[in-house]
């Protein structure tokens, strides 16, 4: 079995609905990138922070209900965010969370290990402290783990922004596979075209740059220049909320699948899977979050699910 760790927030969604009905479900980036991988059948860890309060305890029989081992390191509560709906259903937060990944930096050894893949992202991979916390994670498993990371920006977070870009920067340079929306593109490069933004950041680093486009399906960008899009599965959409979890954990599932490993796709300078690999990626991870954006919350697909929107 493959041994991937994901680390980062989990919380609950505290989601309010244009009908004026609000709802609290288990989410957090991180959190979902696990459960989607988890309802995968890949057996991921995820280091978090929870509470021992009630939320804490829905949060951990949620994961533990999908597979998901929790490696959680224990906080004065369980995190929160709290979405609004618009009329077409896409989301906008606002959190309540510790900022810290864990209290003693000592701790971070102990809670990760050796792992064949991790996956960092949102919220804990930007806001100090515990962003450098992560950042020391990813540079202490990169020689042997592959290394995946998607910013998933939460502007309503930010103090600093130029602090923030900088450590996204750091983060792409040392990751093996980025994916980001084409939103948090925009708000990190300003009025520049985010497929530009995507071959900036393929050159720096990456095998490879995944951007979503929401209803327009997806592209990628190898270190090579090499450009490949595939377009959005139509679906009636009740909200977007887990989305693009969903589609960082298909590709992570996809992949696993195909063998990849962080020294294999180092070595191949950019052109360890070939195009149609990678096109079969991204159509992978669109077709898994269509299912997400089909129903109410971050309800990623399980494995028989995406098999039969792929037959």
């Amino acid at each position: 079995m493959d041994d991937v760790l994901v680390v980062g927030e989990a919380l609950v969604d505290i989601v309010h609905r244009g009908s004026g009905i609000v709802e609290e479900t288990p989410g957090g980036s991180p959190a979902n990138v696990a459960l989607t991988l988890g309802r995968l059948d890949r057996a991921p860890v995820l280091v978090t922070r929870l509470g021992r309060d009630e939320r804490g305890i829905r949060l951990r029989r949620w994961l533990d209900e999908s597979g998901v081992e929790v490696r959680g390191v224990d906080a004065a509560r369980t995190a929160t965010a709290t979405a609004h709906l618009d009329p077409s259903g896409a989301a906008t937060y606002e959190f309540d969370l510790d900022r810290s990944l864990v209290d003693d930096p000592a701790q971070l050894p102990e809670l990760v290990g050796d792992v064949d893949l991790l996956h960092v992202g949102s919220v804990a991979a930007v806001i100090e402290p515990g962003a450098e916390q992560v950042a020391r994670l990813v540079r202490a498993a990169r020689p042997q783990a592959l290394v995946t990371y998607d910013p998933n920006i939460r502007p309503s977070l930010v103090d600093d922004a130029s602090a923030v870009r900088a450590r996204v920067e750091e983060l792409v340079a040392l990751a093996d596979v980025v994916k980001a929306s084409d939103e948090d593109l925009r708000w990190l490069q300003p009025g520049d075209d985010v497929l530009e933004v995507a071959r900036r950041w393929a050159a720096r680093g990456p095998s490879f740059v995944v951007v979503t486009l929401g209803a327009d399906g997806a592209l990628a960008v190898t270190a090579g220049g090499d450009v490949v899009s595939v377009p959005g599965v139509a679906t009636e959409v009740v909200d977007t909320v887990g989305a693009g979890d969903t589609f960082m954990g298909a590709l992570i599932d996809g992949l696993l699948s195909a063998g990849a490993t962080g020294r294999g796709l180092r070595a191949a300078g950019g052109g360890g899977i070939p195009s149609s690999e990678l096109e079969a990626l991204l159509r992978h991870g669109a077709r898994a979050a269509a299912i997400t954006v089909a129903r109410a919350g971050a309800n990623p697909p399980r494995r028989a699910e995406l098999t039969t929107l792929a037959a």
